[in-house]
């Protein structure tokens, strides 16, 4: 039987808390709640990148601002608040990977990589030499005791759901980790912070990238990596070239607007040729995806992502924040997991993460994920895309627009 809400086997007051304190309302209700209940609660907070030119932007995180609203907090609570720099941790971990990835073609997700690291990796560290017992965090995800270890679950709020920005959290990091707000809405989390009289009550949440101005990211990556502005061909999925391009970085799976192009008929980048610099384009049912292959994969399942079942087992896949759990299966073979779509899905671009879960209601286990590698397509459009991709002439006729 344990003594506290943590599911901790002490006294609250003699449990200690790191509270990773962002400066915004979430954090900042979770540290109010512990504090309310007894615990022993150390704010901090990172800094991850200039903040000075950041101090006045809205819409980010980890900024001045956000800072000194961190600060404030702590002091209306009476708990001490940290500051560690994490600047240089954060470009090597987050802003660089997060640049070439886009230079390969891809789409990465930098806020999975920074939990990956900075957060759950060396904040977690930081919050064991600070003696704490668990690190807790404003994120809207749920977390229980399952035998010796916890499982990871979406939250009441599906409209808040974090869990696809987690699921690379390890088991022994999900053990340590505390997520408070699971078990709530977004709109009362920010009526406890009125109630607490905190400061970050009415504040706006956080919208953008934290490290990227107005969501212009091509401004950060043409600056770290000026390659990536090489132009090149914009090519039909039929083999016919339609024009030329600025940049790969410009262009991600998916799009339909800003291609550059017009045919007379609706067009999608359906791949990017990072090798030649080239911009694929074709209908939309060019991407129409079946099946994904997954690297990287943490898995947080009962038994080790190994022992799935040779013929799979069946699963909901979710591969955008914005999306919800669809149909799927789950097979591992040769070292490889891959996904299987009951109904398939479209606009799946390399980078991105496809995480499984036990279902897709509110309640729903998380089973674990991994980065998508790399996809497979309906079988006309895959044969047309490695037409395209090794000689540029089509191997049959186009992909019908209708």
């Amino acid at each position: 039987m344990t003594l506290n809400t943590l599911d901790i086997d002490k006294r609250p007051e003699d449990t200690r808390v790191v509270v990773a304190m962002s400066g915004g309302v979430d954090s900042s209700v979770v540290a109010g709640l512990l504090t309310r209940e007894g615990y022993d609660v150390v704010g901090v907070t990172l800094q991850l990148y200039d903040h000075g030119a950041a101090v006045h932007r809205a819409g980010s995180c980890c900024a001045g601002q956000d800072i000194d609203d961190a600060r404030r907090v702590c002091e209306t609570l009476g708990i001490p608040h940290y500051v560690l720099d994490y600047e240089k941790r954060f470009r090597e971990a987050v802003i660089n990977p997060f640049a070439e990835s886009y230079v390969a073609g891809e789409t990465p997700i930098p806020c999975v990589a920074c939990n990956q690291t900075v957060k759950f990796a060396d904040l977690l560290k930081t919050a064991r030499e600070l003696g704490a017992d668990a690190l807790a965090t404003g994120h809207y995800i749920r977390s229980r005791a399952n035998g010796a270890h916890r499982s990871l679950y979406r939250p009441i709020d599906s409209d808040k759901d974090q869990s696809y920005f987690l699921f690379a959290t390890t088991q022994e990091q999900l053990d340590y980790l505390r997520f408070p707000l699971g078990n709530l809405s977004k709109s009362e989390t920010r009526a406890m912070a009125g109630d607490m009289g905190l400061v970050v009550a009415d504040k706006a949440e956080s919208q953008d990238i934290c490290f990227v101005p107005q969501g212009r990211y091509t401004d950060i990556i043409s600056k770290l990596k000026p390659e990536a502005s090489k132009s090149g061909d914009i090519v039909h999925i039929d083999g016919r070239l339609l024009g030329r391009h600025e940049g790969i970085v410009h262009y991600t799976i998916g799009q339909r607007r800003g291609i550059g192009v017009a045919v007379g008929e609706p067009l999608y980048v359906v791949h990017l040729d990072a090798r030649s610099a080239r911009v694929i384009v074709g209908p939309r049912e060019a991407l129409e995806t079946r099946r994904l292959f997954l690297r990287d994969v943490n898995w947080l399942g009962d038994d080790a992502v190994e022992a799935l079942p040779a013929e799979g087992f069946a699963c909901f896949a979710k591969v955008r924040s914005t999306r919800p759990p669809r149909a799927a299966r789950a097979w591992y073979r040769d070292g490889t997991v891959m996904v299987d779509f009951d109904d398939g899905e479209a606009g799946i671009a390399p980078g991105q993460a496809c995480v499984l879960y036990s279902s897709d209601g509110d309640d729903a286990r998380v089973y674990g994920g991994g980065f998508i590698d790399r996809t497979e397509r309906t079988d006309d459009a895959e044969r047309l895309i490695q037409s395209v991709l090794s000689t540029g002439v089509p191997s049959t006729e186009p992909v019908s627009t209708h």
